[in-house]
């Protein structure tokens, strides 16, 4: 059975009307420039993630000393926190509030700045129960993993847009 021919106009005009708006998926982030030096603690979930996104796009390299760059990142505070923010009358946790929090500031070398001092922050409600403790911290570090990772997109967009 072949389709009316109303409905293949009318897909062929769906298709040229999206086609002509402009839209298209964001894509890898372009650097203006070539060296990136990472303030971040050698523990840091989310600065892990940084180097890991940036190892794929390829297009900058990440150097040791602040000088070597062309644009140095400082970390000014890198904090997950966790807080319970439902009890029961009997003082059992019922919810957990967990939050990613990134301050960091970007400048050049010799101290110009190019981002400044700006807060990233994420925060999710989790349940939870005692009875089922080991999984509870299991859904926690994947749903902190998550997030650090959102963070870390956004902190690579906006070096991206950074022009030293």
């Amino acid at each position: 059975m072949k389709p009316p021919r109303r409905a293949l106009l009318a897909a062929a005009a769906a298709a040229l009307l999206a086609a002509g708006c402009g839209f298209r998926l964001r894509g890898a982030p372009q650097f203006s420039y070539r060296r990136l030096h990472l303030g971040f603690a050698p523990g840091s979930g989310i600065g892990a993630e940084l180097r890991r996104q940036l190892r794929v796009g390829g297009q900058v390299e990440l150097v040791d000393a602040p000088k070597d760059a062309n644009v140095v990142l400082r970390v000014l505070d890198d904090a997950v926190d966790r807080h319970a923010s439902v009890t029961t009358a009997a003082g059992q946790v019922r919810e957990i509030h967990l939050r990613v929090r990134l301050r960091f500031m970007a400048q050049t070398p010799a101290g110009r700045e190019l981002i400044p001092a700006t807060e990233l922050a994420l925060g999710q409600d989790m349940s939870f129960t005692e009875t089922a403790a080991l999984a509870k911290e299991s859904e926690e570090a994947l749903m902190v993993r998550t997030m650090q990772a959102d963070i870390a997109a956004q902190l690579l967009r906006r070096l991206a847009a950074a022009h030293p």
